[in-house]
């Protein structure tokens, strides 16, 4: 690897040393978050800033707690695969409800940590030069909790006394024990469905008053089981897991409230209808709101429940003819007036907007993508209003609905709020920023320790062809026009994420690509987020047709404007749902693509999950000319193209056997192409497998598009 791919490798990508997972804490006095020692320490400590002082204060370092690093469970490896959190050490913490305390797993151990103050330390005003104390002054020495087993996903009480965990298929409280009655199915953790697609990955809920459990019961008898064996060490046993495969059974969900004295009480929904639970909670002592949707998703209710006898009543019902998108975060939300905020789509599909009791309260002009919460009597959204590459942070009046910026200018900016306290995070070419500001009107900045990033970068942000499709150019660094450079199409292209961002760090890469002689195009084709909902759902029951048509038109456009770009040698590459799109490009139009390096590609959605796929596709009993149309198996006789297939062989989300049976149908049409299979790979490519494959992937460009 050369100097880029190192440097990528050994700072997690530039995020090593840089501060996350932030939580406010104790009414917006304390910010919890988690940060390594520098650039290249892969790990997380937990720290608190006190906005009394300004001090940052290292809680529990995981190399003190465990000077060897461990073994994960295996559950926990899921949870994280499923979170997409690739950090070491500390990946997460639970506090408590007044936020003084926290709780966190470390290599299946519990361990809690708390923090009163004001406290006194070095650090001063402006964030720099953090406190490294571990343990001191107002800080407490991280304890053990007990545990009957390798345990994961702790939740504090109100008031930290107690910690509810989850160990093999049983929730567990300590103090206390064991209080999931052993029947088989699994207590306290979301299913794969809800924590990979729905947007749910927790399983268990406290009470306000720290007394009583919400949990999710999970029977996963039905599911066909998913295993993984690691061919490069034949000693070694086969995992597997339950796997909702699109067309057959889903796991069985319930929500039960699980009491102190051992009485127990099931919430009553017609499950058989709406078997999915995307969202639940508590909103008072008195009172659970829970979210559930039907199968294919174009029905969702938000209930109320009652915890002492399980009765739900319907509060609303959002009916989409589509699907209805993924739920907004911050909604649904009760205000201070008893008013229920929600998630609401304009007329005709235009934007994505807020209802109050059903009534729009934004219009097309802004797409809304979160709600943060309450500052000043006004609401605090993350939205955006110019550009769908930028997001801006803005008060809403939901008296009038007058909107008034926060955070704005160039760039991706968000919001974290609690009780006047404010973190602002501002990104764009210049890089990341972040600052908190306090009721009173202080300022301090967490210290971010990681490494710089490499590169500057102002991709040439376009929308083109009449869907307004929005699309990046990045050209190589002192590029002298008249130059004619092969082009390098790097898109994911599918549901769920959107490329073309003003965030700095996803173009460093792509910067490295373009100074090795390349033209590199990027595109958010129809089916991708924050344009308009109309135009996310023109993917309805068909990925392949709208996602390559896109692409190609997109890319001519381009050329039409960019003269220098050399459209008789297009690479495409891709990971995930861009590996698709990479296989398929070339599969299906080698008269544009030339050579594809296909990442962890689903190659036939009949075998990829049911929550994501019938969301799209609907049920392959129902629409089986979908599903085949969509599959690229059937088109492995027609190759004419180079194609490096990849694949990590530990990989439970899209399984390494997508990418072998298209491996196999290749073999049988006698078409050749490389295949790369990555023993121990995880769909995620950590610890720097992906800047490998990258290297790889260069030289096989630069041979077939030379």
């Amino acid at each position: 690897m050369d100097d880029f791919l190192r440097l990528s490798a050994s700072t997690g990508r530039f995020t090593y040393g840089a501060p996350r997972a932030f939580s406010f804490g104790d009414d917006g006095r304390l910010l919890w978050f988690l940060r390594s020692t520098g650039p290249t320490d892969a790990f997380d400590s937990l720290w608190v800033l006190d906005t009394a002082t300004g001090a940052e204060t290292r809680l529990a370092d995981p190399r003190e707690l465990s000077p060897e690093p461990g073994t994960l469970p295996a559950a926990e490896r899921r949870l994280r695969e499923r979170t997409r959190l690739v950090a070491a050490g500390i990946g997460s913490y639970a506090l408590s409800g007044d936020g003084r305390s926290a709780v966190f797993p470390l290599y299946g151990r519990l361990y809690r940590v708390g923090y009163e103050g004001p406290g006194e330390g070095p650090g001063d005003r402006s964030g720099q030069g953090p406190c490294e104390r571990s343990g001191q002054g107002a800080g407490q020495p991280a304890e053990e909790v007990p545990a009957a087993g390798p345990a994961l996903d702790p939740r504090l009480n109100a008031d930290g006394s107690r910690t509810a965990y989850v160990t093999g298929d049983a929730l567990h409280t300590s103090p206390g024990g064991r209080i999931s009655p052993a029947d088989g199915a699994r207590w306290g953790l979301a299913e794969f469905a809800a924590a990979e697609e729905l947007g749910r990955d927790r399983g268990h809920w406290w009470s306000p008053d720290g007394r009583t459990l919400l949990a999710a019961r999970v029977d996963e008898t039905a599911l066909q089981r998913r295993h993984f064996a690691d061919p490069a060490h034949p000693e070694l046993p086969a995992e597997d897991f339950a796997y909702p495969e699109a067309g057959g059974p889903n796991a069985e969900v319930q929500l039960w409230v699980l009491r102190p004295d051992g009485a127990r009480v099931r919430l009553d929904w017609d499950a058989a209808a709406y078997p999915y639970v995307s969202d639940a909670d508590w909103e008072s002592q008195t009172e659970i709101l829970l979210t559930v949707q039907d199968r294919l998703q174009q029905n969702v209710l938000l209930l109320t429940a009652d915890p002492a006898t399980g009765r739900t009543r319907e509060l609303s019902r959002t009916v989409h003819p589509h699907w209805v998108d993924p739920l907004l975060p911050g909604t649904p939300a009760r205000l201070a007036d008893g008013r229920m905020l929600t998630a609401a789509d304009t007329p005709g599909g235009a934007a994505r907007a807020l209802a109050l009791d059903g009534e729009l309260l934004t219009g097309s002009g802004i797409q809304v993508r979160r709600v943060a919460g309450v500052h000043q009597g006004r609401l605090l959204i993350e939205a955006g209003q110019r550009d769908p590459a930028e997001q801006q942070v803005l008060l809403l009046d939901p008296a009038t609905g007058e909107l008034t910026p926060l955070a704005d200018g160039p760039g991706v900016h968000g919001v974290l709020a609690s009780a006047g306290a404010l973190l602002l995070t501002s990104a764009d070419a210049d890089g990341i920023r972040r600052s908190v500001r306090t009721a009173d009107g202080r300022e301090f900045v967490p210290a971010d320790l990681s490494a710089p990033l490499p590169y500057r970068v102002v991709p040439v942000l376009e929308r083109v062809t009449e869907h307004g499709i929005p699309t990046a150019l990045v050209l190589p660094r002192g590029h002298v026009p008249g130059r004619r450079l092969p082009v390098l199409m790097d898109s994911y292209g599918g549901p769920g994420y959107q490329d073309v961002s003003a965030e700095p760090r996803r173009w460093q890469q792509r910067q490295w690509w373009a100074d090795r002689g390349f033209a590199v195009v990027t595109v958010d084709n129809r089916g991708t987020p924050y344009v308009s909902p109309a135009f996310t759902h023109a993917m309805y029951r068909g990925f392949s047709e709208v996602t390559l048509d896109d692409q190609v038109a997109a890319l001519h456009a381009l050329a039409a404007r960019h003269g220098d770009l050399d459209l008789g040698r297009v690479g495409v590459r891709g990971w995930s749902y861009g590996g698709y799109l990479s296989a398929m490009a070339v599969l299906r139009r080698p008269d544009v693509f030339h050579a594809a390096a296909a990442g962890a590609a689903p190659t036939d959605f009949r075998q990829y999950d049911t929550a994501y796929t019938e969301r799209y596709l609907g049920l392959p009993q129902e629409h089986a000319d979908v599903y085949e149309r969509d599959s690229l198996i059937p088109d492995a006789p027609h190759l004419a193209r180079p194609l490096m297939l990849i694949t990590g062989l530990a990989d439970d989300n899209v399984h390494p056997s997508h990418t072998l049976r298209l491996s196999q149908a290749l073999t049988d049409a006698g078409r050749p192409h490389q295949l790369l299979a990555l023993p121990g790979v995880t769909h995620m490519t950590p610890n720097g497998a992906r800047e490998k494959i990258t290297a790889l992937e260069l030289e096989f460009f630069r041979r077939e598009l030379a």
